[in-house]
């Protein structure tokens, strides 16, 4: 079975910057498509960014572009999200996603079914 542990999270004030970690076991993780969403209540996960581990191909959605970026770190099997400059707006539940069948690397949420647990990221004004 696939884990991922997804830690990082915390309280910052707008303006500031988090790193966020996204620990993969029990998976080939050299060639797999990893992403980040974000969850907000009453809204549907959210995809931010997504990374092939084995290309170091990346997709930033418009709504983090600039501010969050995405890396991996193959020898530690860890992708990590970058996010400076954050907004309350960006308060939410982290998730790491990877996506089963294909290490291609698209921000569908659908295409993802292996999770991590979560981190929260709290935003204040």
């Amino acid at each position: 079975e696939v884990q991922l542990q997804a830690s990082g999270g915390g309280l910052v004030l707008a303006g500031g910057s988090l790193r966020l970690s996204c620990a993969a076991s029990r998976v080939t993780f050299d060639d797999s498509a990893i992403g980040w969403f974000r969850a907000t209540p009453g809204r549907e996960r959210e995809p931010l960014s997504c990374i092939n581990t084995g290309y170091n191909y990346t997709v930033v959605a418009n709504v983090v572009k600039g501010r969050f970026t995405i890396s991996s770190d193959n020898a530690k099997r860890t992708v990590y999200l970058q996010m400076n400059n954050l907004k309350p707006a960006d308060t939410g539940v982290y998730y790491c996603g990877r996506r089963r069948g294909s290490s291609w690397c698209r921000l569908v949420l659908n295409d993802y079914h292996d999770w991590g647990q979560g981190t929260l990221v709290t935003v204040s004004s």
